[in-house]
């Protein structure tokens, strides 16, 4: 004989309740009856707008990081190829690190027509709050841009071992 997904359950019912200690008479559950599905008339059916959802110029493109620490450093790293030091802007403020810039390059005015388009050009802008308290003056931080790769590097603050305290 076949099992069924409804055995399955009285199964499972019947190892709880032994488990549990209960003598409850097990009930199959009810079949659930599937909806209709109703057919909409193709003259009722309206091509999206494409305008509608094209806002990409609305929002800067991320920037992908990665964010580790060591026994006295926070570094950031960021891949920034094609990216000048002119066109970068970093700051901190209140343990939180912005990153922005422009990659400018991806225009060709003498393109007639695209075939594949998956590098991005244009603004980019990535906000991160830092995981842990760092020193944010300009002695203690270090940006350097090397080989397509921005790093940032806080050093961490000191901070006091938990004191205990006594209970009288």
């Amino acid at each position: 004989m076949a099992r069924t997904n409804s055995d399955d359950l009285l199964m499972e019912d019947d190892l709880a309740a032994a488990f549990l200690g209960g003598e409850e008479e097990l009930v199959a559950p009810a079949a659930v009856e599937e909806p209709a599905i109703e057919e909409v008339p193709q003259e009722e059916i309206s091509e999206p707008v494409e305008d509608e959802w094209d806002n990409t110029d609305d929002f800067p493109g991320q920037l992908a990081v990665d964010v580790y620490e060591t026994a006295d450093k926070l570094v950031v790293k960021a891949r920034t190829a094609g990216i000048s030091k002119s066109d970068l802007d970093v700051s901190i403020s209140d343990n939180i690190l912005t990153i922005s810039g422009i990659l400018s390059g991806g225009e060709d005015e003498q393109t007639t027509r695209w075939h594949i388009q998956e590098c991005y050009w244009g603004e980019f802008s990535r906000t991160i709050a830092l995981p842990v308290q760092v020193r944010e003056d300009e002695n203690s931080v270090k940006a350097e841009l090397k080989d397509g790769v921005l790093t940032i590097s806080f050093e961490k603050e000191k901070t006091e071992a938990p004191k205990k305290i006594a209970i009288q």
